[in-house]
């Protein structure tokens, strides 16, 4: 049993449990981890420390948790690796340590047996230890060497006088470090194009930007400008909703993809369907959807009510072109229907979960009088391995393979805009976002609760741009639950996104390393930062990254501690430079291009700052400003004072590189407005940077003026709902794209060549 007083064992147990007693914020100013917050935090884990007695019971079992179990749950290793011993634990009585005797066998992931060993009898422990009167022992016994990268199964059976004992352990070959394109590590540098898709309109989609739209875009960038990647938002699956559900940053399920852009036009059962085509010919249909394509907002409820209305039709013809009998006995008769039935199959139980997950809502919109969320579902549908889900399931079949029909869908689209930037020579292609959490009462919550700490949120500490902290209210992963399964979840999360892609934005990377939780129901002030097995997480995703060949990079703002980005720079995972950010805080001056490091990527804004015309003009402090996000007239004067300091610093900047874009006056005090010239000069001024890769918004090279989101607002601002200023059709024909890709691509030798 543990000594010491409460406190001790307080925080005794959360460092064990990686809790961090203090930390800096980006002022540099010292903040201490409360008991309460710590109290709290452990809490949420899972432990019970209402006492010191329960303290002390759970530092116990903490410590006689690891010879529960014969094997770890995981033991990743570096390829290449020099000789390797994985750990065997028993409880043994001394009358049966002599009759030990060990086998064991390792298989791939197609369940193949590679090796097969023996050891024993006459073992010899390494370690021995008293554990709750039992005698325990460790066991190292050695793994085979140069196996090739992947995962594998250890299984091993211990024989002895007491009988068999069986353990499993996941063994990870790594590599070094993620993938790079050969071309760009040896010198070749790559521009490109970001967009919210949904902002994207055409004369073909309904109101918001779709998959085709994408391909289009992809088409036109790479083959008239020359790009080399187009960046996306997170296209993870939303319930689209206003105005909590509209975020593509807090999705309901970050394994799957967004209904809200599949092109309905491309499916050949919605083209064929007489109930579809009755309803699109229809003056009522044709009517709201000429208005939510002329909207300057995206309507993102209605669009998806028609589309998820068009979608069953279809599915419902799908079934009656390509499958025979009845459910559950459903058979594909056509190629369509097989490839269905091979999707379903590879995306397994956790495509199954999602969709059963969707068909509950449904269901329970229906008979529950008033809204519930999962949590407050009847018990028996809280979590999905239930025996009443499973007859729930069966009933539902149909609508289950409706929603595994729409996820087939959009990811074939998808696939298609890749192959389009592989088709018009693309260095790079399409690079998506991976959202930092998802809805606390979504799908994905509700199908990984065992993994997540449901009693805290994720957010972040102060700092300039949130004086009081920010609370994102994310569920964020349980570091020890994550690795006592393996890290399956985390590994399913990156497979599913690094494929929809040539490249991934890891948002909030520092998630790998360190997240900062804040106990539900309490305020960021009363957060701390809770510790991450970084070389394991990074491990992993130099793996799939490899295997997926996807450049990885990392969105590193705000708080980074300095060894975040030295690992980050070992694992060549790139870093995300804000031009509005890399500055010499001391004078306020913006840092040369020389500045910026090779292992990078460049961009001068991001959603959720300001556009380019949008800071020139100073429209977010307007706007702010009329919101009352300024505690008063001074401090948005002092504002207005700081953005003219940083227009006359960045000014200076283009001068001191030779970038002074000609017509404009000599003066730095007299540039009023963005103009294409200016524009197109502070992206030459990144694209001469060494930065493997540089990003032009599409908002900035059309002047757009208002921002995509607004941080600290609700429903005051019409966030992540604004569409371009041009439909795609206008922008092959706008000048100033051309130019600006002209300047640009000038100093970006191709990624191909060296």
């Amino acid at each position: 049993m543990y000594d010491g007083t409460e406190q001790d064992l307080l925080r005794l147990l959360a460092s064990r449990a990686g809790i961090s007693p203090e930390y800096h914020d980006i002022a540099g100013t010292l903040h201490l981890t409360s008991d309460d917050t710590t109290r709290a935090i452990l809490s949420a884990m899972g432990f019970r420390v209402d006492s010191r007695e329960s303290l002390a019971q759970e530092l116990s079992s903490w410590d006689a948790a690891v010879w529960q179990r014969p094997c770890d749950p995981i033991l990743i290793v570096q390829q290449g690796y020099d000789a390797v011993q994985w750990s065997l634990r028993l409880l043994l009585e001394s009358q049966d340590e002599q009759s030990l005797a060990v086998t064991w066998y390792l298989s791939d992931e197609k369940g193949v047996v590679i090796h097969r060993a023996e050891a024993g009898p006459g073992l010899v422990p390494q370690e021995e230890r008293d554990v709750a009167g039992r005698r325990a022992l460790c066991f190292q016994l050695p793994l085979p060497p140069d196996l090739p990268l992947g995962y594998y199964d250890l299984s091993v059976v211990a024989r002895s006088n007491k009988g068999d004992t069986k353990g499993l352990l996941r063994v990870v070959v790594a590599p070094p470090h993620c993938y790079v394109p050969d071309a760009m590590a040896k010198g070749g540098r790559v521009w490109g194009l970001a967009v919210q898709l949904y902002s994207l309109r055409s004369q073909t989609n309904w109101g918001v930007g779709d998959f085709t739209d994408l391909a289009r875009l992809v088409e036109w960038a790479g083959r008239d400008l020359g790009a080399g990647i187009i960046g996306l938002n997170p296209l993870h699956a939303l319930k689209n909703s206003r105005p909590h559900h509209l975020s593509p940053y807090s999705p309901t399920s970050r394994l799957f993809l967004n209904e809200l852009y599949i092109d309905l036009e491309r499916l050949p059962e919605y083209r064929s369907s007489p109930d579809a085509q009755r309803l699109r010919n229809s003056p009522e249909f044709q009517k709201d959807l000429e208005r939510v394509r002329q909207s300057d907002r995206v309507d993102s409820e209605s669009v998806v009510k028609a589309k998820r209305t068009m979608l069953d039709f279809a599915y419902r013809q799908f079934l009656k072109e390509n499958y025979t009998g009845a459910e559950p006995s459903l058979q594909p008769t056509s190629a369509r229907g097989w490839l269905l039935e091979r999707f379903i199959r590879d995306e397994g139980d956790s495509l199954e979960r999602f969709a059963l997950f969707q068909v509950l809502e449904e269901e329970r919109r229906l008979v529950e009088l008033a809204p519930k969320l999962w949590p407050e579902w009847p018990e028996q549908y809280r979590t999905p391995q239930t025996l009443a889900l499973r007859e729930f399931a069966k009933r539902h079949r149909k609508r289950v393979r409706f929603f595994q029909y729409m996820q087939w869908v959009a990811a074939d689209q998808l696939k298609d805009a890749k192959a389009r930037a592989a088709q018009v020579h693309m260095a790079v292609g399409l690079y998506p976002d991976l959202a930092l959490g998802s809805d606390r009462n979504g799908g994905e919550a509700w199908m990984l609760q065992d993994v997540l700490a449901l009693g805290a949120d994720c957010g972040a500490p102060p700092d300039a741009f949130a004086p009081q902290g920010q609370n994102w209210g994310f569920a964020p992963f349980h570091p020890l639950r994550l690795k006592a399964t393996g890290y399956r979840s985390f590994v399913e999360l990156l497979r599913k996104t690094l494929r929809q892609g040539g490249a991934v934005r890891i948002d909030h990377v520092m998630m790998l390393f360190r997240l900062f939780w804040v106990p539900r129901g309490l305020t960021a002030a009363a957060g701390a930062y809770v510790q991450y097995p970084a070389e394991d997480l990074l491990s992993l995703l130099a793996l799939e990254s490899t295997r997926a060949q996807t450049l990885v990079i990392g969105e590193d703002l705000g708080t980074v501690p300095d060894y975040v980005r030295e690992q980050l720079a070992r694992y060549k995972i790139l870093s995300y430079r804000v031009f509005y950010f890399e500055r010499n805080w001391n004078d306020g001056s913006f840092n040369p291009p020389s500045a910026y490091p090779e292992q990078s990527l460049a961009v001068v804004t991001t959603h959720d700052l300001p556009t380019l015309s949008g800071y020139w003009t100073g429209e977010d402090i307007r706007l702010r400003a009329s919101l009352g996000m300024y505690p008063s007239e001074e401090s948005r004067q002092q504002a207005c004072e700081e953005r003219a300091r940083d227009k006359r610093h960045m000014l200076a900047a283009l001068e001191r590189a030779g970038l002074w874009p000609a017509g404009l006056s000599d003066h730095l005090d007299q540039v009023p407005e963005m103009t294409p010239e200016l524009c197109r000069a502070i992206h030459v001024y990144l694209a001469t940077s060494p930065a493997w890769i540089v990003m032009a918004n599409l908002d900035d090279v059309i002047g757009e003026v208002t921002q995509m989101n607004l941080p600290g607002t609700l429903d005051a601002y019409p966030n992540w709902s604004r569409k371009l200023s041009l439909s795609l059709e206008e922008l092959q024909r706008d000048e100033r794209a051309q130019w600006l890709a002209a300047a640009v691509r000038s100093l970006r030798s191709p990624a191909g060549t060296s």
